[in-house]
């Protein structure tokens, strides 16, 4: 069984700073492409970032610029969350490819098998 644990959330003003880290257990983070997606409330689930196993990055463009996706030696995902604003408010969801199916440049949630239990993020104005 795979399982990955968020951590790193809390509420912000606008302008500030978070990191929220996923550890991953059951997989090594570094063979496997990671995600980060969010719920924002009342809306639907959204991709925020990707990370594939070689380094290779993709992000939704409402974070480009503000937000970094990074590995840790195979042990955890993390997000650096820079120049937060309201609408970044949501909570956060780490991801995992497990069966290696995710090989574009893009934030299919379909193609995540394995997914932390979240960890909100407020940002006020």
């Amino acid at each position: 069984q795979v399982e990955l644990v968020e951590s790193g959330g809390g509420l912000v003003q606008a302008g500030d700073s978070l990191r929220l880290s996923c550890i991953a257990s059951g997989l090594s983070i570094d063979e496997h492409a990671m995600g980060w997606f969010r719920q924002i409330p009342g809306k639907g689930r959204e991709g925020v970032a990707r990370i594939y196993t070689g380094g290779g990055t993709y992000y939704a463009d409402s974070v480009k610029g503000r937000f970094t996706i990074s590995q840790d030696k195979a042990k955890a995902v993390y997000l650096q969350m820079n120049n937060l604003k309201p609408e970044d408010t949501a909570m956060y969801y780490c991801a995992a490819d497990v069966d290696l199916s995710d090989y574009d440049a893009d934030l299919d949630a379909t193609q995540f098998e394995a997914w932390g239990q979240g960890i909100l993020v407020t940002v006020s104005s």
